[in-house]
């Protein structure tokens, strides 16, 4: 029997909700050149290059043999000096007895108008430009340590100031143990602590915001972030993480871009599906809701989650592997929490049969198109092969997926598919789920 991805009114997996995205204004500070930013309602979107393909949610084929679908499930949180580590939905590379699965990267231990996020000025390094040291001095200012306090748990993470009103981007599983009766302190990159509460979370880009208490604070004399434009990250670029790992704030490691379009669920619910940046920098719990940042300390990505060879759910730490949502979305989803405390996804309005259901890698299969939808308005048909979105390749259901949201509702894309054996396109302009 498929497994079926359904959605109402939107794409996503086997029955699931999304939670909303949507287009906001352009960045002040931003670089001048072409201005590729996040899509914008009415924006055309123009096309990723050809090395940005994305693979299926799967661990690469190793010597231990061809991937298999397993699903990890998230563990259950525990109390004082304990990282909970959220299982997120990657394939198993079968062999040996070792799977591979995603994780993430959460730690628990006891420790008026719609505003825009200020692209911000990053403070001149006293060290040699396009070194590690330099991303790392122009980044840190803006890096802060956010602590959890909720009912039976708590858990720590890392934040990004975005703007000069104490707004702060993080992960959306870092402040979900924040419900009631739970308290959320955050620590400055100077020491200075400040409590905080949520302005808005969205469960399917695993992003979140929060802002800090502006009466124990001169929030505008914090240092917002420099976000990088998404198109400019090219695979092999050398990439600096900074964090609080297992609480040791300031952490810094570097490695490089593995690759730009990586399709990954994370989140503590497994509900965020979204293109991630792949790198090697260690990433491990407690980096959650962090800057990856190019050498001149631009964000590239928000650290997400790590794959681990660990199957049973305990603490996992960096393998070389770790995953950081996009900056063009990241962006876009905190100026629409920042807005009206929610972001909606775009929608295609296709149910699509599951990852296992024979198509071999080809594309994402649809079962049926729902009337009025985006799809419906370009002429796909239930049996239609979906291979790319915006020359993004798409083979598997998940990174369909992930290549929706990675638009703004309202943005005309082209839809890559194969019919009866024959290849076509389709122009759509997405809806809202």
């Amino acid at each position: 029997m498929d497994n079926e991805s359904t959605s109402g009114e939107q794409l996503a997996p086997a029955g699931q909700g999304t939670a909303p995205q949507q287009s906001p204004s352009g960045y002040p500070g931003q670089p001048a050149g072409p201005q590729t930013t996040y899509p914008q309602r009415g924006a055309v979107a123009p096309p990723r290059p050809a090395w940005a393909t994305s693979a299926p949610t799967t661990a690469p084929t190793t010597a231990f043999g061809t991937p298999t679908a397993a699903t990890a499930t998230a563990t259950r949180p525990r109390r004082n000096l304990r990282t909970l580590v959220a299982a997120v939905a990657l394939s198993a590379v079968v062999g040996a007895g070792t799977g591979v699965g995603s994780y993430a990267v959460l730690d628990r231990p006891a420790p008026t108008s719609a505003v825009q996020v200020d692209a911000g000025t990053a403070p001149v390094s006293v060290q040699q430009d396009g070194t590690v040291g330099a991303a790392a001095e122009v980044i840190s200012p803006s890096t802060v340590t956010i602590e959890v306090a909720g009912a039976g748990s708590s858990g720590l993470g890392t934040g990004i100031v975005v703007d000069t009103d104490g707004h702060v981007l993080t992960n959306q599983h870092v402040v979900e143990g924040a419900g009631p009766g739970g308290s959320i302190r955050v620590t400055l990159d100077d020491g200075r602590t400040v409590g905080a509460t949520v302005v808005g979370e969205s469960t399917s880009t695993d992003l979140a915001v929060i802002r800090l208490d502006g009466s124990e604070v001169d929030v505008a004399t914090l240092t917002p972030a420099t976000f990088a434009e998404s198109a400019s990250v090219t695979v092999g670029q050398t990439v600096v993480a900074v964090g609080a790992p297992l609480g040791l704030s300031k952490t810094v490691t570097s490695g490089v871009v593995s690759n730009t379009a990586r399709p990954v669920r994370s989140g503590l619910t497994d509900e965020a599906v979204y293109q991630a940046v792949q790198t090697d920098a260690a990433i491990n719990p407690g980096n959650s809701g962090g800057p990856l940042v190019d050498l001149s300390g631009r964000v590239v990505g928000i650290n997400s989650s790590i794959a681990s060879t660990a199957d049973s759910g305990e603490q996992a730490g960096n393998i070389g592997i770790g995953f950081a949502i996009p900056a063009d979305v990241a962006r876009r989803v905190a100026d629409d929490l920042i807005a009206t405390g929610s972001s909606p996804d775009a929608s295609l309005g296709v149910t699509l049969t599951g990852d296992d259901s024979g198509q071999d890698g080809t594309g994402a299969q649809v079962r049926s198109v729902q009337p009025g939808s985006a799809a419906e308005d370009g002429g796909l048909q239930a049996g239609d092969v979906i291979t790319a979105v915006q020359d993004v390749r798409t083979p598997s259901a998940d990174a369909l997926i992930a290549a929706i949201r990675y638009w703004a509702p309202g943005t005309p894309v082209t839809v890559s598919y194969e019919r009866d054996g024959r290849s076509a396109t389709a122009e759509v302009t997405l809806g809202t789920a």
